[in-house]
């Protein structure tokens, strides 16, 4: 097993997952606070959709996922209902589910459509090279660092989604728009080395297994950060250790801590 572990392709997926969980976490608090869940889905859904496309018209799979993921999340900071019969992440929810039809009938021309398929979902966290996770690192690392300097400005604008509901910003807000594009960006990537579920597993656990952690709402970002860790390396090792692929592991691990931290609360309010 330790001998295991010193593989160059598992310290690579242990790095990968480790980087790809914390910013994602991160960017995943502002996510559940803002009630918009089903965004990273349906950008990770269209990212895969780029990459689809690509390969039927043979272009490079990154630059067109990147195109077709920031012109998305471009479009989607934009969307406004108005509507009290509706609400927004039914929209957002259609959006995923024509971009996953679509990705599936491109994917279906593929010479390999069922592999395919399976890496669209859950990525290959095992055969990521070194010169993409340090493309990621460094993508990441200015993305974590826009996020710290304009953090009042994101948590300003989370802060509105939390009072105001789904039409808090109006028609058009900037720093709405630049919060979506840098997570649009960050799941271009991730999804790249992990797949869509994992990718969606990463935004969503974490701060929902901080938030039930903390009751008063104290460190919730810190929390949340220490779960994805926990689960990147756990998942990664529990994959390793029983032939498992890396994703689904990953994804598991996070269900599992999700379970303990609904435990946890569920006893702190008893006692309380």
């Amino acid at each position: 097993m330790i001998d295991s572990l010193g593989l160059s392709f598992v310290q690579n997926a242990l790095q990968i997952a480790v980087i790809t969980g914390l910013l994602l976490a991160y960017i995943g608090v502002h996510v559940v606070r803002r009630g918009i869940v089903f965004v990273d889905l349906a950008l990770g859904q269209i990212s895969m959709l780029g990459v689809a496309a690509a390969a039927y018209v043979e272009a490079d799979p990154t630059m067109i996922g990147i195109l077709f993921t920031v012109l998305g999340a471009f479009l989607l900071s934009f969307l406004n209902v108005k509507d009290s019969r509706l609400k927004q992440e039914a929209l957002i929810g259609i959006v995923y589910a024509v971009a996953a039809a679509l990705t599936v009938l491109l994917i279906s021309k593929a010479p390999h459509g069922e592999a395919d398929f399976s890496e669209v979902m859950f990525g290959s966290f095992f055969t990521v090279s070194d010169e993409r996770i340090l493309i990621t690192a460094l993508v990441f690392l200015g993305i974590g660092v826009l996020h710290l300097f304009f953090r009042k400005q994101f948590f300003a604008v989370t802060k509105k989604f939390e009072e105001g509901g789904e039409t808090a910003t109006g028609l058009f807000d900037p720093w709405n728009a630049v919060f979506y594009l840098s997570l649009g960006l960050a799941i271009v990537l991730a999804v790249r080395v992990g797949g869509v579920i994992p990718v969606f597993a990463y935004i969503v656990v974490p701060p929902v297994a901080a938030i039930l952690l903390s009751p008063r709402g104290r460190h919730v970002i810190v929390k949340a950060l220490a779960v994805s860790v926990l689960a990147s390396l756990s998942g990664i090792v529990f994959a390793v250790q029983f032939d498992f692929p890396a994703g689904p592991s990953v994804v598991s691990v996070l269900g599992a801590l999700l379970l303990c931290g609904s435990l946890v609360r569920y006893f702190l309010l008893k006692r309380g």
